[in-house]
């Protein structure tokens, strides 16, 4: 077993005092991690998967909170993935066969360096960091993860669009063979998300390929998904095949779903609710049926880095 020095280890390594009394468990050995641990919010116990492959070469940042990490369970059985069905255990039973090598991401747009990329060449040139942020979901529930990922600033830097790349569009992998979401016509697919080139290359945005510092789960989107902490979940575009460079909004999947209640911009912001839920208060996922809820912040808690951005936009109307 390898034995790290402490100054070695991650936050995200150190099980918490009350994780250990509830009897959560994480066993690692060696390169190949697995647990048999007790049941997850939306499914049964996780079954031991030799999948689970540690990242090697991790640094941290300094953008990580210190707020108490949900659980591998968590994370890994209680998510939105339509593209592996609508309930929130979907994912986790539906992609276990998920193929996601070997894998391309093409670039395209208004850019220097535009082509196809092999999965392992296009983040070969990032330094990989574990990102620990708060996830808020548009319904009103949250999580604290540990992402590993890369800067979509250094990516961008990299590709080197040019003045007129505005805004960046995503596009998930569509294959509905593999996704049996898909299949539905529960969204026009394949799923779309944007940025603006400012929100893209705010230090705070990533490409994540990782959790808990083992490779990104296929429910939690492998092998390449966005992370925007200040947004809502649903931003954050999983199993990305396409990047374009473009001068024009994007359309995205959501917003053309369902344009008045969900926008473009999707900040977290208690003061503009859904027509559905309250944006005010917020149910840590993990916390127990009858916990108390917790008060949602301005842009997730991240104003301080991302707040100068929409300077002299109205984000009651910008929403």
């Amino acid at each position: 077993m390898l034995i790290k020095k402490p100054t070695d280890i991650r936050p995200s390594e150190i099980t918490s005092k009350t994780n250990y009394l509830n009897r959560r468990e994480f066993i690692r050995a060696g390169s190949i991690a697995s647990a048999a641990t007790m049941a997850g919010p939306a499914v049964g116990a996780i079954v031991p998967d030799a999948r689970r492959e540690k990242i090697d070469g991790i640094g941290t940042s300094r953008f990580s909170t210190d707020e108490t990490l949900n659980i591998y369970d968590d994370i890994v059985t209680y998510n939105n993935y339509y593209e592996f069905g609508t309930g929130k255990g979907d994912p986790y039973k539906n992609a276990q066969k998920f193929r996601s090598r070997p894998w391309s991401i093409t670039v395209d747009g208004e850019a220097e360096k535009i082509g196809t990329y092999h999965f392992e060449d296009f983040i070969k040139p990032f330094d990989l960091e574990e990102r620990i942020y708060r996830m808020r979901c548009v319904e009103a529930w949250s999580m604290v993860i540990p992402w590993v990922g890369i800067s979509l600033a250094d990516v961008i830097k990299h590709l080197q669009p040019n003045s007129k790349a505005r805004y960046v569009a995503f596009e998930t992998l569509h294959d509905p063979s593999q996704m049996p979401g898909q299949r539905r016509r529960s969204l026009n697919w394949p799923y779309r998300e944007g940025l603006t080139i400012e929100e893209a290359t705010n230090p705070l945005t990533i490409f994540a390929v990782g959790i808990y510092g083992e490779v990104l789960p296929n429910q939690n989107g492998a092998p390449i998904r966005l992370i925007v902490p200040w947004k809502y979940g649903f931003k954050g575009i999983k199993s990305i095949v396409r990047m374009s460079f473009v001068e024009k909004r994007p359309k995205t999947s959501w917003n053309m779903a369902a344009s008045n209640e969900y926008g473009f911009f999707a900040n977290v912001n208690p003061e503009v609710n859904h027509p559905r839920w309250s944006q005010a208060r917020e149910r840590r996922i993990g916390s127990g049926l009858f916990a108390r809820k917790q008060a949602t912040l301005m842009f997730n808690g991240y104003g301080e880095q991302v707040a100068h951005l929409y300077e002299g936009i109205d984000l009651r109307r910008n929403f």
